[in-house]
């Protein structure tokens, strides 16, 4: 584990910091160049990467803080102390998800457009972080698993996946719900090799009992539009 990367007097680096900016900087970075195919502002691209990564973190830390309440009521303090770790990614995917829809909304933009074309950088982004996570020392597998690294592994798949995706998909909102589909189904297996999250409803972790719903929920959903599309399609020959 490596959690400082750089220390200067009393300023401090961590590297999950750092690998959670990098992964923000990237993923920016390419969704700006590919947002004009979207029919989507390249401006607005930085608007909403911000909107993602502050709710992201916002939600993802108020969940982790609800999950362990005793300790944090105990010591209020540490809640501003994300160097540690302490994040649960379905707690920033919700909040996020809400606040990215109040955003386009406001702005006019197309949800399922924004949706499809962030969805793959996302996961690059979350790559990034299960570095950071393993240089931390949090989010750690059992009997010594590089968890993090084989999730940081498993996400590079599923962001190549969705990129070459983008270029072949039919309607809006396939790519976004393939991510969920991806994505929750990574998490329920990752979970079993995780060590720091205990379980909550027959041996499964509160991550895996929200990875089956958003799995199967995504999964009927991407099927419906799929049918649809191919109906739509087939009736203008």
């Amino acid at each position: 584990m490596h959690p400082i990367l750089l220390k200067f007097g009393p300023f401090t680096i961590y590297s999950y910091g750092v690998m959670v900016a990098m992964g923000f900087a990237v993923a920016t970075f390419l969704a700006h160049k590919r947002a004009a195919r979207f029919n989507i502002d390249p401006g607005k691209v930085i608007d909403i990467a911000i909107i993602l990564i502050a709710f992201g973190i916002l939600g993802a830390r108020l969940l982790y803080v609800l999950l362990n309440l005793s300790f944090y009521i105990a010591n209020p303090i540490d809640i501003v102390k994300l160097s540690n770790g302490g994040l649960v990614w379905y707690g920033g995917f919700i909040s996020a998800f809400f606040a990215v829809i109040i955003y386009v909304r406001k702005a006019k933009l197309n949800f399922w457009a924004v949706a499809d074309l962030f969805a793959p950088y996302v996961a690059l982004a979350q790559a990034f972080g299960r570095i950071g996570c393993f240089f931390n020392g949090c989010c750690y597998g059992k009997d010594g698993i590089p968890v993090q690294i084989y999730s940081s592994i498993a996400l590079l798949i599923i962001f190549i996946i969705l990129r070459v995706w983008q270029d072949n998909k039919h309607f809006a909102g396939e790519i976004f719900l393939g991510y969920c589909v991806l994505y929750s189904l990574k998490r329920f297996l990752m979970e079993f090799l995780r060590g720091d999250n205990p379980a909550v409803f027959h041996g499964l972790t509160l991550s895996q009992v929200i990875s089956v719903f958003v799995f199967f929920l995504s999964s009927a959903y991407l099927a419906y539009k799929a049918v649809q599309w191919k109906k739509a399609h087939s009736d203008s020959r």
